[in-house]
């Protein structure tokens, strides 16, 4: 039995040992990670704080880029903003200096060339959106399209048209000029 016991010892040593080897075979140096030292650390960073850098150099310029061409866009429109209206004036202008030129115009060509104009021209507000503002009598004073120059007494409601001294004008929903108006006094 003491045998026994001594060859189950002897055994268990040898199947200890042979794990001890296993486990300092997967152990092995050679084929561990290496793990990078303070210097190959410190360059790696360095090479990704210089990736980062250059690509926010470059996001950077790209915004300055777009920045100045928004300026330019926005140069340009403020410029040629008119261009429409001033393409759609130039036929008017003609018209006007076409009458100067006549020798011995009638009263009646003159009304004429009068009338033809001036469809020219609300032909190019129209085009422009340059609308009028032309309360008729009666209408309800709105102060954001109508300045009252002064108060009247007349047979109709009060703070209400009675006559319109001036058109007013509005462009693109815009009030570009308020219509001169007289209103009704109260009763």
């Amino acid at each position: 039995m003491q045998e026994q016991e001594n060859q189950q010892m002897s055994d268990a040593a040898s199947v200890n040992a042979g794990k001890q080897e296993q486990v300092t075979e997967n152990v092995n140096p050679a084929e561990a990670p290496a793990v990078p030292g303070p210097e190959q650390q410190i360059a790696d960073l360095e090479a990704k704080v210089a990736e980062l850098q250059d690509a926010f150099m470059r996001a950077k310029a790209e915004g300055e880029n777009i920045r100045r061409r928004a300026q330019e866009d926005i140069s340009k429109a403020h410029k040629f903003a008119i261009e429409g209206f001033a393409e759609a004036m130039v036929p008017v202008k003609d018209s006007l200096e076409m009458a100067l030129k006549v020798e011995t115009p009638s009263v009646d060509s003159l009304k004429e060339g009068v009338e033809m104009t001036l469809k020219q021209l609300n032909a190019a507000f129209e085009k422009n959106r340059l609308l009028e503002v032309s309360p008729v009598q009666g209408e309800k004073l709105d102060p954001m399209k109508h300045q009252a120059i002064s108060m009247v007494p007349a047979e109709q409601d009060a703070n209400t048209v009675v006559t319109v001294l001036q058109k007013g004008y509005t462009i693109a929903d815009r009030l570009l000029r308020p219509a001169l108006v007289t209103v009704a006094q109260g009763k």
